[in-house]
């Protein structure tokens, strides 16, 4: 499970329905609508969550957080793995590689998974736009640089999951997005 932002009552009526079990918990970055609910779900499966420690201190400001969204702070999470660049969290056979692009977060990873061909980005890449830049821990020229760097540098039919929003490809957002384009 990738970015349990909230809804996990919903999230695990699908995963009993379809008989999955949650092995692994992934935060990309720890804005509240990705790790809200990470306590939730890691008290209901026992699964371990992983996360980049350079968004620790962005996760003690959950309070905060939920003061911009007028709503309730959820339960704090205990982060059971760093997640760091290079490393692997592999789910059955699939390998799902961790690439650190920080500058939505000081933190913020995105997933690789060459077996899929696909790249779940966070909120670092979106289609034909990335992520904001302006909230604490947010830097513009860093998150062109991960993005230059690191997933333009992946094939161009690589199929991009955002955070939010539709999917894109990484040749697409080459082409189109005026963010990264040059």
């Amino acid at each position: 499970m990738v970015d349990p932002g909230d809804n996990i009552d919903e999230v695990l009526e699908i995963v009993g329905r379809h008989g999955l079990t949650v092995k692994a918990i992934v935060i990309t970055h720890a804005h509240i609508d990705h790790i809200g609910g990470a306590q939730k779900l890691k008290q209901a499966t026992g699964a371990p969550v992983y996360m980049n420690t350079n968004d620790t201190a962005l996760q003690k400001m959950m309070d905060v957080q939920a003061g911009w969204l007028g709503m309730p702070t959820p339960e704090a999470v205990a982060i059971d793995v760093a997640a760091r660049e290079g490393d692997t969290v592999m789910v059955g056979s699939t390998g799902f590689h961790i690439l650190h692009t920080p500058g939505h977060t000081p933190g913020s990873i995105s997933l690789w998974i060459p077996s899929e061909n696909k790249i779940i980005a966070g909120d670092t890449l979106f289609r034909e736009s990335i992520g904001r830049t302006d909230l604490p821990g947010g830097d513009f020229r860093q998150i062109q640089q991960s993005i230059r760097g690191k997933l333009l540098t992946l094939p161009d039919d690589a199929v991009v999951i955002p955070g939010h929003g539709e999917n894109t490809t990484i040749g697409w957002e080459k082409r189109f997005n005026s963010f990264v384009r040059g």
